[in-house]
């Protein structure tokens, strides 16, 4: 298999994850919401609504990383295919190989990402 094929694999692989862990949060979502309908909650009365509320603001959060670590993925796959994949977005060099391995969607070098803004 040669470079690109297992840069391909690996972030189809984490693609796939990606999408499996936002179903299931989008299934969390909606047994909170499904739930707390069920029952007369007021979160800002009840002792309860409040950890309903943490609860459900944590799962959308958690969602929303998941959609912009997906749109990163998706992106890393289209620089993939128009072989611009492992060149620094800022810089233009490369991504370090072992940068690419921990983070194959990584769209900067070491040095470029933890420059300032």
């Amino acid at each position: 298999m040669n470079q690109d094929a297992e840069i391909r694999a690996a972030l189809d692989a984490e693609r796939a994850a990606t999408l499996d862990r936002m179903a299931a949060l989008r299934r969390d979502f909606d047994g909170i919401v499904d739930s707390s309908a069920l029952v007369a909650t007021d979160d800002e009365h009840d002792p309860e609504g409040a950890t309903i509320a943490f609860e459900r603001a944590q799962l959308a959060a958690l969602l929303d990383q998941a959609q912009r670590h997906l749109a990163d993925l998706d992106h890393a796959l289209a620089r993939l295919s128009a072989g611009s994949h492992g060149r620094c977005e800022r810089c233009g060099q490369p991504i370090a190989p072992a940068r690419l391995a921990a983070r194959p969607a990584a769209r900067t070098c070491i040095r470029c990402a933890q420059a300032p803004g």
